[in-house]
């Protein structure tokens, strides 16, 4: 996951979450497709991922009023708490 890209994501105003889940869509759509390369499938897994982050943010946003520099950051938090075992 990258922050930037969720940043992006999340900052740009003609995107919603329904239109990401869209994408998230088309992508898991791809991965199911033969032939799908190993690095290939590194890179869609990463993309789903960068978008699933932009919509957890977005939801933070939306439902608990978050700036969205702090939804950011407490996203990255839990996910940075999450792989911690």
């Amino acid at each position: 996951m990258r922050l930037p890209i969720i940043k992006h994501l999340v900052a740009n105003d003609a995107l919603d979450a329904a239109k990401i889940e869209t994408a998230v869509d088309v992508l898991i759509e791809l991965s199911e497709a033969r032939g799908i390369k190993d690095e290939e499938m590194d890179a869609i897994g990463e993309l789903v991922s960068n978008c699933e982050g932009a919509i957890a943010v977005m939801e933070d946003i939306a439902e608990n009023g978050t700036a969205m520099k702090d939804a950011l950051n407490g996203f990255m938090k839990r996910v940075i708490g999450s792989t911690d075992v």
